[in-house]
């Protein structure tokens, strides 16, 4: 699947391999059903295509973007068709660029694999207490403190819909593991695996740009339902695209320094003005 996101240009090439004994279908209609890739034709389509844009997401000639570098801005693409696969993996192609503050590119975006969808929210731009898994690539730490994690951050959370997602200390009380992952403003591609075998969690990345998988998290004892949606979201911070101040002109520059003496000046009159009659009043009650 191909799909942008984050703050700043983030561009998410996600394609989608499936593998389960149980499956009815053939390998390659599970993945032109969940696959999402050039040239996306019909995507976001009412009457075709398998998936479905929603906010600011939208599809490019040779990606599609879910937000674009602006601030405060969200877009998503879900997939139409429930998986009913008991083991899957996902492969994500992706890029996050921008010309943010400090080169930041946040807030991020997550890959889903929930039982909603389609629902925005204030978790990377989809719904709180969700019924799955997200897998978060966050680019922008708003803990103040940080000194055990770098960003960019991934990491993953399972909710059965109890669980709130802390963005304020970045998802770390729910984080069922993560890695840094050094993903901005790269020239070369990056890309992200999520697996799902035998209620096992494990996403590798190659983010390098040397065509080799990293281990980034790996957590036995999931438990994941069948029937639930691949989609992916993103987010724009406020830091995303900050305006420089233009320089001021020097015509600017002399009246505000001319009108600055001008209103001193002004005062200082007044002040003697207001004295030298106090001075005559306390004469005149003297004698």
């Amino acid at each position: 699947m191909a799909a942008s996101g984050g703050y700043g240009s983030v561009l998410v090439l996600l394609a989608l391999a499936l593998s389960g004994p149980r499956a009815e279908q053939t390998e390659e209609h599970l993945k032109r059903e969940h696959s999402l890739s050039k040239p996306y034709q019909g995507v976001g389509s009412a009457s075709s295509g398998l998936w479905d844009l929603q906010g600011n997401a939208m599809v490019m000639t040779q990606f599609i973007r879910l937000t674009p570098d602006v601030q405060s801005k969200q877009g998503a693409v879900w997939n139409r068709v429930p998986c009913y696969l008991r083991d899957w993996e996902m492969q994500v192609h992706f890029k996050i660029h921008g010309q943010g503050k400090k080169n930041l590119n946040g807030d991020g975006f997550a890959i889903w694999y929930t039982k909603d969808r389609m629902q925005a929210g204030p978790v990377f731009g989809s719904k709180d207490n969700f019924l799955g898994l997200g897998v978060f690539v966050d680019t922008y730490p708003n803990e103040e403190k940080q000194h055990e994690r770098v960003f960019p951050y991934i990491s993953a959370m399972v909710n059965n819909g109890s669980l709130t997602y802390d963005h304020d200390r970045d998802g770390r009380p729910t984080e069922l593991g993560g890695c840094t992952a050094m993903v901005r403003n790269l020239n070369h591609d990056t890309f992200l695996v999520i697996r799902y075998v035998k209620r096992r969690l494990t996403v590798l990345i190659d983010i390098d740009g040397k065509h080799e998988w990293r281990d980034c998290i790996d957590v036995p004892g999931v438990r994941l339902p069948r029937g639930y949606y691949f989609g992916t979201s993103s987010v724009t911070g406020d830091l995303s695209v900050e305006a420089p101040l233009e320089p001021m002109s020097g015509l600017a520059l002399f009246l505000i320094v001319f009108f600055s003496l001008v209103a001193i000046v002004f005062a200082i009159v007044i002040g003697v003005i207001i004295y030298n009659k106090w001075q005559e009043q306390s004469r005149k009650h003297f004698y």
